[in-house]
């Protein structure tokens, strides 16, 4: 069983996350995109989720398995020997791994943070065979992955916590907060 692509799509078709297993030439994998949505895009949302793959990617031979989540399409090309259901399971799994990665995620981390999102999948999804649907199995490596990256560009971040050092003087408060030390002679006038 084998996954062929990945691909996330907004509500207009504009691709936010695309991921080939199979070499496709650069403008057949845009026809890819733009085919594949169509076929999604226009179906009922109370219809099943999984439907033949559209002429370019393999038509009867590879199946469509896609969630719609507000405003996002997540769809997986899959050959039809892979399980539908086990799909729609593993594309949940994504989405509340990067819903816990963002914290309620949208469609614009899916914009700025391409790289996390890859990485997500990359847990998921290696070379087109799935690799793991347990989602705190792949938070955990991707977080002890984001604490790699972050040791290794140890210096780059240095401006970054200089910044929130800077935040955190909230100096009136601090001020008013410090004791003065108790002066017995002030104190001794007033006994």
């Amino acid at each position: 069983a084998m996954i062929k692509a990945i691909l996330i799509f907004n509500n207009h078709g504009k691709p936010r996350l695309t991921k080939f297993y199979v070499h496709y030439a650069e403008d057949l994998q845009q026809q890819i995109i733009r085919e594949t949505f169509q076929l999604v895009s226009k179906r009922d949302d109370n219809v099943c989720n999984f439907l033949e793959g559209g002429t370019l990617i393999g038509g009867q031979d590879y199946r469509l398995i896609y969630r719609h989540y507000a405003t996002l399409y997540f769809v997986f090309c899959v050959d039809s020997s892979e399980s539908e259901l086990g799909i729609l399971d593993l594309i949940q799994v994504f989405v509340e791994t990067l819903d816990k990665s963002f914290e309620n995620v949208c469609e614009l981390d899916l914009i700025f943070h391409v790289d996390k999102v890859h990485s997500i999948l990359n847990e998921l999804v290696m070379g087109g065979m799935v690799l793991e649907t347990n989602m705190s199995e792949i938070l955990s490596r991707f977080e002890e992955q984001q604490k790699l990256e972050k040791s290794e560009a140890g210096f780059s971040t240095a401006p970054a916590r200089a910044v929130s050092a800077v935040k955190d003087m909230n100096l009136p408060q601090k001020i008013k907060d410090m004791k003065m030390p108790d002066m017995p002679h002030f104190s001794s006038l007033y006994q």
